[in-house]
């Protein structure tokens, strides 16, 4: 069974391992892409609700991880699929989530369980299958409600590397890039790397002098879990990067650090973006791009809004069609950008690709 913060219990049967998992019930809208959902670090600590009925039917490959492992907490679906049928298929849904110990449940009313997340918002949930389930409903409510609450958690450690890695270019090195892994997706390196980029992955908690080291012509600052709120030392990175003037870029949770050391405050999202067909507008251009998101945390801000900051004029450069959320940031002179949103879609539409060559272009210009 499923039961939320507020008392509400959904009734199933197990989908992958059986046990006990708590986390914060989010849902996503997205139609394909579970895999890359399921391996997605900024999901930590997360019990996921796919909105699409059927899920599975493509099974587990070896080739569309986004990390090493599985990072959600748990997942719940309508209609888990009887067998998969991909020809990259290697392992079913459920033997993966077997095999990595992840505590799921099928069979639930997931229509009404993100109505009500929609309504009430996000909230902490537990999943409870075999002897885990056999606690009467108080007792399990009370573990739910005894785990920390995700206004607050730093997560980024726990996600990042442990040390540093590189990932080379394809074909001549144009540029060398040190990305900062607070969660980062596997797809975003090869993004960088199909420009001609080398990629020096750090730790969360690298320190500016070990960045200068490197000698980069760009640094990127990656997405990943938890409470922006709880950056401090990113941010601190940030601005000592902002003042030695090299071009940055930031992705979802790296929007969020730029931001902060541009001067705004984030907030806790009702319920958050999660899916793969968010309209975004490019405030400058009126452009709009379809877009791939997770988020439950967003900066304060409106459309076009302008700012002065210790390193130069800023401006909320991108915003979410639907409900006017920031999604964007930037300094007027182009040396920093970042957006909320994953151009590096990975499940996803490909319209924000251009980022990353404006990446480039930004580097090529210093």
């Amino acid at each position: 069974m499923m039961v939320l913060e507020d008392g509400r219990v959904f009734r199933g049967s197990p989908f992958g391992a059986e046990g006990q998992t708590l986390g914060e019930a989010v849902f996503c809208t997205a139609m394909t892409g579970y895999q890359e959902t399921l391996t997605d670090p900024s999901y930590h600590r997360q019990i996921v609700v796919a909105t699409a009925p059927q899920i599975g039917n493509t099974g587990w490959n070896d080739e569309d991880d986004e990390s090493q492992r599985i990072w959600v907490a748990g997942y719940a679906v309508r209609d888990p699929a009887r067998q998969a049928s991909n020809w990259r298929a290697t392992t079913t849904l459920q033997d993966e989530l077997v095999r990595q110990d992840v505590v799921g449940i099928a069979g639930i009313d997931t229509r009404a369980l993100v109505r009500h997340l929609r309504t009430r918002g996000s909230m902490k949930a537990g999943i409870f299958s075999g002897e885990a389930a056999d606690a009467s409903i108080d007792e399990l409510l009370g573990r739910v409600n005894g785990q920390p609450s995700m206004l607050g958690a730093d997560l980024a450690e726990e996600v990042s590397t442990d040390a540093l890695y590189t990932i080379e270019p394809a074909g001549e090195p144009r540029f060398t890039v040190v990305a900062v892994d607070l969660g980062i997706k596997t797809n975003t390196p090869r993004m960088f790397a199909a420009r001609g980029m080398r990629v020096h992955v750090v730790p969360s908690g690298v320190t500016l002098d070990q960045i200068t080291a490197l000698n980069p012509d760009g640094v990127f600052l990656s997405n990943g879990p938890g409470d922006p709120a709880t950056q401090d030392d990113a941010v601190e990175l940030t601005k000592g990067i902002l003042g030695q003037g090299l071009p940055l870029f930031g992705i979802c949770f790296g929007n969020q650090i730029l931001g902060r050391a541009l001067g705004l405050r984030t907030y806790k999202m009702k319920f958050g973006h999660r899916g793969i067909n968010i309209p975004v507008i490019d405030q400058n251009t009126g452009r709009v791009s379809i877009t791939a998101q997770n988020h439950g945390f967003a900066l304060e801000g409106e459309a076009g809004q302008r700012f002065d900051t210790p390193f130069g004029t800023a401006e909320v450069s991108h915003t979410c069609a639907n409900d006017g959320t920031v999604e964007g940031v930037q300094l007027v002179d182009g040396r920093a950008f970042s957006v909320q949103y994953h151009p590096e879609a990975a499940a996803g539409p490909h319209d924000a690709a251009y980022l990353f060559d404006r990446f480039a272009g930004l580097m090529e210009g210093a």
